[in-house]
């Protein structure tokens, strides 16, 4: 089983619900963003091509740049924290993966330095992925 990674860049605009602090004003950040996808190597030696996997990572995060994510209709009743990011990141590229592929993790900085992994399930990943 092999482990596939890419990432890509979106800029958005946001502001946390019921937040006491700055982070309450409307403020934006540019995130970084890195998914994973496992599989088992095809008759060509690749479980995915690296461009079929940026190509469905730039495809979800062009529903988010340069937005004002909270009046996207996925955060009208979700703050827009970095960790709903995240699930919401997944749950798009899960729907979109090559048959075959399964996500493994998506992890999302929202600064350098501070960033949210999120995975299915309750298990930590064994390998220590993300961020």
């Amino acid at each position: 089983m092999f482990e596939v990674k890419v990432q890509g860049r979106f800029s958005a605009a946001h502001n946390l619900r019921d937040y006491q602090g700055d982070c309450e004003r409307l403020h934006g950040h540019n995130w970084l963003v890195e998914v994973a996808a496992a599989g088992k190597r095809g008759n060509d030696g690749m479980v995915v091509d690296f461009r079929v996997l940026k190509g469905a990572l730039d495809k979800v995060l062009d529903n988010l740049d340069h937005k004002y994510l909270n009046e996207l209709e996925h955060f009208k009743d979700r703050n827009t924290t970095t960790e709903n990011i995240t699930e919401y990141l997944f749950r798009e590229m899960s729907s979109i993966l090559p048959e075959g592929l399964r996500l493994s993790y998506v992890s999302a900085w929202e600064s350098p330095g501070s960033s949210v992994t999120y995975w299915p399930g309750d298990a930590l990943p064994q390998n220590g992925a993300g961020g």
